[in-house]
């Protein structure tokens, strides 16, 4: 119940997300900018727990060269974010 009623991390992502529109897709490293310049690296490492959360409820998807992952826990490296396509 005290759970804050933001996530920045999640709304940067849905933010990002969204603007780049379909078909496109931000790098993780763009989200993590776009919390917080400064704790960059530690923001970096929410994102991808983030972006595991939103990928399972199908909010979002996982690249990892240019291909949706199969297994978002087993991820690892460079990879970037996106909407599923609508429609």
């Amino acid at each position: 119940m005290s759970e804050p009623s933001t996530n920045p991390v999640r709304e940067a992502i849905l933010e990002l997300t969204e603007t780049a529109g379909p078909g496109k897709s931000i790098s993780a490293e763009q989200a993590a900018r776009a919390v917080s310049d400064k704790n960059f690296q530690r923001v970096l490492k929410d994102v991808r727990a983030e972006a595991i959360r939103l990928h399972k409820e199908g909010t979002v998807l996982i690249y990892r060269k240019g291909k949706p992952v199969e297994d978002p826990e087993a991820f690892k490296g460079v990879y970037r974010l996106g909407r599923p396509a609508t429609g």
